[in-house]
């Protein structure tokens, strides 16, 4: 894996795995092409252990696909978060935002 690569797999029905670095050199490209790996499952799980790179782009990243996802009408659970993502959304006091959504 690559410093300057996201990677979007399918684990399971409902289940997904995001990993490489979601920063901001890699999250403008990858949010562009959303079509191609957006969830349509009433509810989802992503895993994301296997991020070794947050930074605040990636963060950003994230809220837009919970809030997209949850719009249309989905669920979504974050497995696995990272503590770098954490550390971002408790200094982006954007924590209690999140903590339904997180295991």
């Amino acid at each position: 894996m690559t410093a300057d690569k996201i990677c979007w797999q399918v684990v399971a029905e409902g289940q997904y795995r995001l990993s490489g670095s979601l920063d901001r050199d890699t999250v403008p490209a990858f949010w562009h092409q959303r079509s191609e790996w957006m969830p349509h499952n009433k509810q989802i799980v992503l895993d994301l252990v296997d991020l070794y790179r947050v930074d605040s782009a990636g963060m950003v990243m994230l809220l837009h696909l919970c809030q997209h996802l949850k719009q249309a009408g989905n669920s979504i659970m974050l497995h696995n978060v990272p503590q770098q993502l954490k550390t971002l959304f408790r200094l982006s006091h954007i924590e209690p935002m999140l903590t339904a959504c997180m295991e």
